[in-house]
């Protein structure tokens, strides 16, 4: 069984990516989408979204680290496939899933499934661009307004050259309202002879046990579950292995939190750092008591300091 850190744009960035490998269970994690037009776009650019590839691709824990395209043209598509493989890019994966309207606007992500055979023609371009032993994956969702199109879709895919196709369960439309439709992804891994990931919601080890039960796949994407529960990935590794492991306690979280900042703050302006502590929290609050109380404190709190002071570390000495 394979375990992936879902690519969700706007949250799950390097730093998150970091934090969140340490605690183990996760085999692989993708890069927020890297937004394709018609340019070729310059290698800073991959590296503002994937630092990891100046260290091997891989993050601080030794989890690999796939790079995500989306656009909607074939040639451009394949010239950056390319130039993120000359830069260290074990993987190159494509985004036919993201639901938001902006970018479905200036048709990117789900909005392509309504074009089966444009999907056909990016993975076959993507394909013949990027080295042959670096693979070339797909992520979808079930279509856009309907499922009814679904299998042909990921017969696009697998057949345009995708080597696996992580199933998002919900259309376009859907958003993120529960349910997740597992028993499609059951029906397009019997369309294609690829691998096929199930993706969507996944909060807890019974939740994963019920979507292996419904979808039948053996390979799991987790996103807003793990970003909530850190250690779920670890958890249902364990549980497949036949061991139970006790959850991660908001002692063992604290420190990953205040790493979490101390990165925030390195890396991203004053002005965008406690956003950034403010939206995980947010969704920790799910899990953890503590986090509705620590977000509470900080939630109008925009000076860096004050908010150290709230996680419980030192401020910097004055020189």
């Amino acid at each position: 069984m394979q375990i992936a850190l879902a690519p969700m744009e706007g949250l799950v960035d390097n730093i998150l990516r970091d934090v969140l490998t340490q605690v183990g269970g996760i085999d692989w994690c993708v890069t927020e989408f890297i937004r394709v037009n018609d340019r070729l776009l310059p290698p800073s650019y991959f590296h503002g979204f994937a630092p990891e590839l100046r260290q091997g691709a891989v993050t601080p824990a030794g989890v690999p680290l796939r790079v995500q395209l989306l656009g909607s043209d074939p040639q451009a598509l394949a010239d950056n496939a390319a130039v993120a493989c000359s830069l260290g890019a074990p993987v190159i994966d494509l985004n036919f899933g993201c639901p938001a309207k902006t970018v479905n606007k200036s048709r990117g992500g789900a909005v392509l499934l309504k074009e089966p055979e444009l999907l056909h023609r990016i993975l076959c371009e993507v394909r013949r661009a990027v080295p042959a032993h670096i693979p070339v994956t797909a992520k979808m969702r079930l279509g856009f307004d309907s499922p009814d199109g679904a299998m042909d879709c990921a017969t696009a895919l697998a057949e345009g050259g995708a080597e696996m196709i992580v199933v998002h369960a919900r259309t376009k439309v859907d958003g993120y309202k529960p349910p997740a439709h597992w028993e499609w992804v059951a029906r397009v891994q019997d369309a294609v002879k690829v691998p096929v990931y199930a993706n969507g919601e996944v909060w807890t080890v019974d939740d994963w046990r019920r979507c292996r039960e419904v979808s039948g796949a053996r390979d799991i994407m987790l996103g807003r579950g793990l970003v909530s529960r850190p250690d779920l990935a670890r958890q249902i590794a364990a549980a497949q292995a036949g061991v139970e492991l006790p959850e991660m306690t908001w002692a063992e979280l604290l420190p990953l939190i205040r790493q979490f900042w101390l990165q925030a703050r390195a890396q991203l302006t004053p002005r965008q750092a406690p956003g950034r502590l403010k939206q995980w929290l947010a969704m920790l609050t799910r899990t953890y008591p503590q986090a509705v109380e620590l977000f509470t404190l900080v939630r109008r709190e925009q000076d860096c300091d004050r908010v150290a002071q709230l996680l419980g570390l030192p401020l910097p000495q004055a020189a």
